[in-house]
């Protein structure tokens, strides 16, 4: 069983993550920029941001225009991970048990300590004393945490079913014995943390980097008469700003008795509008789209889009305060139509 990603709640200083969900296929999931509580002394003096299927990367310069250092918590609460739920197929770009994104932060060319919280959390309960007492792992999505619930005594694993962290998975057929395996049902709540000083008079320099993890479908009905029937159509259509030309594009690729075109998915979430809580509005905001593959398509939203290469594609915006997220759609040709 595969997990299933929702967004954190934002505290003290943090970095935000939600998630989106598709029909057969894996979830993607949004992740975004480093955001304080409404802060009188410092300025975000520009934000250079960088999205691919294969890696996000953003680099910041903050100025404290106070007279005196400012200290404050900064948070980057992972996604929460939850292995079962509304849509349990969504993929987790690494198989570390903490940091699920490779989640990586530089202050000034220094890599930053931070330390971790998690939780197990079930029906609004907090579970991690109970899972550690047993030495069941916490992250729910490794094989290695339902292996130790395999291995638990059964009136642990019984235990665990009544409280809802875990589930019995049966299987089997006519001409073997029927086998039973339990599963993770908690939902992991982790978050990193650290102390950071932003200096007076001097600016500070940071830098973030991650894999995102990329809803895929094995194809798509964008260009498919279909598709442009289903209620979900608008709303998805403006959400990656797909134009009449992108759409005309895709019908001619349809190829009958095929109803879709022959592209499959890659959806990519950035949550911007967590650079709206600064001092002032981001004084130079520079956005590359990097679609992966000259044969791709792309859509996303943006003014003053400019083609810098065979793959990217770049915004510049002066006193910036974004007022939403950024969501990316890329069509990559089937290899086998």
């Amino acid at each position: 069983m595969k997990p299933s990603i929702t967004a954190p709640l934002a505290i003290a200083a943090v970095f935000l993550a939600t998630s989106a969900g598709a029909n057969d296929s894996t979830a993607e999931l949004g992740a975004g920029g480093l955001q304080l509580t409404k802060s009188a002394a410092i300025e975000m003096r520009s934000e250079d941001l960088y999205i691919s299927a294969k890696a996000v990367r953003v680099h910041y310069r903050f100025a404290n225009t106070s007279g005196r250092d400012v200290t404050v918590t900064v948070a980057f609460p992972m996604p929460d991970i939850t292995t079962h739920g509304f849509d349990d197929n969504i993929s987790v770009p690494t198989q570390d048990p903490v940091n699920i994104l490779g989640f990586a932060t530089l202050v000034d060319g220094k890599p930053v300590a931070a330390k971790v919280e998690q939780k197990a959390v079930q029906g609004g309960v907090d579970r991690t004393a109970l899972l550690r007492q047993l030495g069941v792992p916490l992250a729910p999505h490794l094989a290695s945490t339902d292996a130790a619930l395999d291995k638990l005594p059964q009136a642990a694993r019984d235990q665990l079913v009544k409280l809802g962290l875990a589930v019995v998975d049966e299987y089997g057929d006519s001409t073997t014995t029927m086998q039973k395996h339990w599963e993770a049902t908690w939902t992991l709540k982790t978050t990193y943390y650290w102390t950071q000083v932003f200096p007076a008079g001097r600016e500070l320099d940071v830098q973030h980097s991650y894999q995102p993890a990329v809803g895929e479908s094995a194809g798509t009905m964008w260009g498919s008469a279909q598709f442009a029937k289903d209620p979900t159509f608008a709303a998805q259509r403006a959400k990656y700003c797909v134009d009449a030309d992108l759409l005309a594009t895709l019908g001619k690729a349809v190829k009958p008795p095929q109803d879709a075109p022959p592209y499959f998915e890659q959806r990519i979430d950035y949550i911007l509008t967590s650079g709206a809580n600064w001092k002032t509005p981001i004084g130079a905001f520079h956005m590359t789209i990097d679609k992966g593959d000259a044969a791709n398509l792309v859509s996303f939203c943006g003014t003053g889009v400019r083609k810098t290469s065979p793959t990217t594609f770049e915004v510049d915006y002066a006193n910036f305060t974004p007022r939403t997220d950024v969501a990316v759609l890329i069509l990559a040709p089937q290899t086998n139509p």
